[in-house]
């Protein structure tokens, strides 16, 4: 008799569980039909926060996975940064992204920037900087224009970039910009 898997000779392979009348008890499974060796379904994991804009097709992206530090390294070349674990770093990017459990401590350079976790640093977003509830961002801040949900925290050094680059260019001594916190 030759062994195929999903055949024996002379029959078809059938789907599996076809033509069974009634779950198969006794040894290798429990009374209810369950067999012994049963693994639960995988949970649906939480998807990661959307970008602001998202990455181009094909570009390069970097993911620092919960649990894992990333320490005294200089990132270059990278599209997007997503951060579910703890980075201490230099960066020049296109987008950061971080998680409600990722943390960043360094100087990053960004176009847009998503924070629902925590950033300690010097943080310059050329674009737009957001920050979600439970999003801590301190130290040296420059942003092009901010957006802030409310239990986000924003603190230190702040300044709209924005706000300068057109007060400069204009030569007038316009206001400097206000912004409001959200408590």
């Amino acid at each position: 008799m030759a062994l195929q898997f999903g055949k024996r000779d002379n029959e078809q392979a059938r789907t599996l569980g076809a033509g069974m009348a009634s779950p198969r008890t006794g040894p290798g499974s429990y009374g209810n039909g369950a067999p012994i060796n049963s693994t639960p379904e995988p949970q649906a994991q939480p998807a990661a926060p959307a970008a602001t804009s998202a990455a181009p097709e094909g570009g390069s992206k970097l993911i620092v996975g919960p649990n894992i530090k990333l320490k005294g390294v200089e990132i270059q070349d990278c599209d997007t940064l997503f951060v579910e674990g703890t980075v201490e770093a230099t960066m020049d990017s296109r987008v950061i992204q971080i998680a409600q459990q990722g943390m960043f401590k360094g100087s990053a350079e960004v176009d847009l920037a998503e924070i629902h976790g925590a950033f300690d640093g010097n943080l310059t977003v050329r674009q737009k900087l957001v920050i979600h509830a439970t999003g801590k961002v301190s130290g040296r801040i420059r942003y092009g224009k901010v957006v802030i949900e409310e239990g986000g925290q924003l603190s230190g050094d702040i300044e709209c970039a924005a706000g300068t680059a057109a007060k400069s260019s204009a030569g007038s001594s316009a206001a400097k910009p206000s912004m409001a916190l959200a408590a």
